[in-house]
């Protein structure tokens, strides 16, 4: 009977020691502690992806508007009624072109007499000149009888000039804008006949802040948007940096010519520019939801040797949903872009490689 008690109570035992050691088992994950390796926690499952070496164009973004390089409003230089139209509005003409033709009877007239009376004074130098060789005259009287035909002459050219500009002409090849007189109008000095603008090249017109003033070069690249063009992409060349910094914003006028063949570009579009100031052919970018803000810095989860190590970055150029990297991160590093917030310094890892696309930056404002 004890024996049978016996073995009873060592059967119970044995149990409970199974008992025991399964479910150490199922707790700890055998003598190691658990799958992360012996005595750690588990690997945690993260999304990286791979820092590439890409091209970045550093930029300075600005808003501005299309000028033509030359544009004026016409005006004569006679005073008199508007005779003929020569031109019609949004025609192209060139230099020269006759455009309004103003009342010249009066000139023509004032001619004819100033014609007659240096003729008179032709002859009168001609007897002067035969009577001194015949010492019936004097010198002096040769002298007033030159002065007199010279004097003569000139108001002459000087009608004859008022004559010419009677007629107005295109000062240089552009488009005829709009026109503000109409036929029979009494015009002067001061009146506004039409507008003439060039069309080809045109000018991309901004301002940029003051900070930027050591970036600012000529012959710099810039590319732009017009809002009223949707989807196009236009892009010109610095030729002026204005030296004088515009107040009260404390701006600088930068100024790109920009090829116009088809008169897409108008003067007075809105455009949204970026002014290409430094170009960097071996730049690290990495996707921008990897970058995260602590205590004022910017720092980046790395996975190394399959454990996640935090590194404070700087960044450069950003544009949507890619950065730059500076100082921090080197290309082909993996940087985690999911699941960050589980991670601890050195805590093991288990990545997944996701590929963000080839929309590395291009350009963008330094931030």
């Amino acid at each position: 009977m004890k024996s049978l008690c016996f073995l009873r109570m060592a059967t119970i035992t044995l149990v409970a020691l199974a008992a025991c050691k399964k479910a150490d088992s199922a707790a700890g994950g055998g003598p190691g502690g658990g799958p992360g390796g012996a005595g750690g926690p588990p690997a945690m499952p993260v999304d990286v992806a791979v820092a590439k070496s890409d091209t970045v164009v550093d930029a300075i973004s600005a808003t501005g508007q299309i000028e033509s390089v030359q544009a004026i409003e016409l005006r004569p230089d006679v005073e008199g009624r508007i005779t003929a139209i020569l031109i019609a509005e949004g025609r192209l003409v060139g230099r020269g072109t006759p455009m309004f033709k103003i009342d010249d009877a009066e000139l023509r007239a004032q001619i004819a007499r100033l014609q007659a009376d240096r003729d008179l004074a032709g002859q009168a130098l001609t007897r002067t000149k035969q009577l001194l060789e015949q010492n019936a005259s004097t010198t002096s009287e040769l002298e007033r009888a030159e002065a007199t035909t010279r004097g003569s002459q000139a108001q002459l050219d000087l009608l004859n000039l008022r004559l010419s500009r009677s007629t107005v002409r295109a000062p240089f090849s552009g488009v005829v804008g709009r026109r503000m007189v109409s036929l029979g109008d009494y015009v002067t000095s001061a009146t506004r006949l039409a507008t003439l603008q060039t069309f080809n090249p045109q000018r991309a017109v901004f301002q940029v802040p003051e900070r930027y003033a050591e970036r600012l070069e000529l012959k710099q690249r810039v590319q732009f948007h017009v809002a009223s063009l949707p989807g196009r992409e236009f892009t010109g060349i610095v030729d002026f940096v204005d030296p004088v910094i515009q107040l009260p914003a404390r701006t600088i006028t930068v100024k790109a010519m920009v090829a116009n063949p088809k008169r897409e570009l108008q003067a007075g579009m809105f455009i949204e520019a970026r002014l290409a100031t430094a170009t960097r052919p071996s730049a690290v970018v990495i996707p921008e939801d990897a970058v995260l803000a602590l205590q004022g810095s910017q720092v980046v989860w790395v996975v190394t040797d399959g454990k996640a190590v935090r590194r404070e970055v700087k960044l450069g150029v950003r544009r949507p949903g890619f950065v730059e990297v500076t100082e921090g991160v080197t290309a082909g590093e993996q940087v985690v872009v999911g699941g960050a917030e589980r991670l601890g310094p050195g805590a093991p890892v288990n990545p997944t490689v996701v590929e963000r696309g080839k929309g590395v930056v291009e350009e963008g404002a330094r931030r």
